[in-house]
């Protein structure tokens, strides 16, 4: 079984950057893909992007070009840079792995 845990959400300037942390830990072999989603109050969570195991990536139109994820296979751990933050990037993000979801760090991009 896997638990994630999410670190570096926080309250940002448009135009600003922030990176997304999640370290999976538990009891598993391989994790063959992580994610992140996001979701902001009474809308539906939507993909932001995913990464496989040997690192092919997917990202959601509205952040192509702005969101870079990463991942380290020997931590266990996926990474969001998000740059040229908008107020639209406003939401909860979580960190996503098959079978389980994290509990969401908050993203507020506000001047």
């Amino acid at each position: 079984q896997v638990q994630l845990v999410e670190s570096g959400g926080g309250l940002v300037q448009p135009g600003g950057s922030l990176r997304l942390s999640c370290a999976a830990s538990g009891t598993f072999f391989t994790i063959n893909y992580m994610g992140w989603y996001r979701q902001d109050l009474g809308m539906s969570r939507e993909l932001v992007a995913i990464i496989t195991h040997d690192g092919t990536t997917t990202y959601a139109d509205s952040v192509k070009g702005r969101f870079t994820i990463s991942r380290n296979n020997a931590k266990n751990t996926v990474y969001l840079q998000m740059n040229s933050l908008k107020p639209e990037d406003t939401a909860v993000y979580y960190c996503y792995a098959p079978g389980a979801w994290g509990r969401g760090t908050q993203v507020t991009v506000s001047s």
